[in-house]
């Protein structure tokens, strides 16, 4: 993946989830903290350095915060220095949702969890190879996932 088929997916659409992972702002709302309800639902962001994931590199897979579903893979993160973690790509087709985002003045690509579509961040086309892709991403939609060594 790199940026041409990023922009491609905001174009032409997305693939399709694995799954989907529907619930009402009331059930999310039960769900989530306040703070993961404040991003992941109402695509706020965290403060810059402010997130338990930031600056940790362990071997492991990072999932959703609201749905659980395997998003990115430690071996793809990266120091980038913005505050947020950052990974080079998903790890797998498919479970990232790519759009535009005209806030703030600006044109963004938001990226939001494909199965449940909370929020996650942005990816820019500023990061390192082999992808170029920076996929910085709010440290409170991601839980460590336990133990995803089956998964491909």
């Amino acid at each position: 993946m790199n940026w041409r088929d990023v922009i491609s997916l905001v174009n032409d659409g997305n693939p399709e989830p694995p799954r989907v992972v529907g619930k009402t702002a009331a059930e999310w709302q039960k769900l989530l903290s306040a703070e993961e309800y404040r991003v992941m639902r109402q695509k706020g962001t965290e403060r810059a350095f402010s997130g338990e994931h930031c600056n940790v590199f362990e071997p492991g897979v990072y999932g959703c915060a609201s749905c659980g579903e395997p998003l990115f893979d430690s071996s793809h993160k990266f120091e980038s220095g913005t505050g947020w973690p950052s990974f080079g790509e998903p790890v797998k087709p498919g479970v990232v949702r790519y759009n535009q985002d005209r806030s703030y003045g600006m044109t963004r690509v938001e990226v939001s969890c494909n199965v449940c579509g909370g929020h996650l961040g942005h990816v820019f086309p500023d990061g390192p190879a082999p992808s170029g892709l920076r996929f910085c991403v709010n440290s409170v939609s991601l839980q460590k996932l336990e133990d995803h060594s089956d998964e491909s």
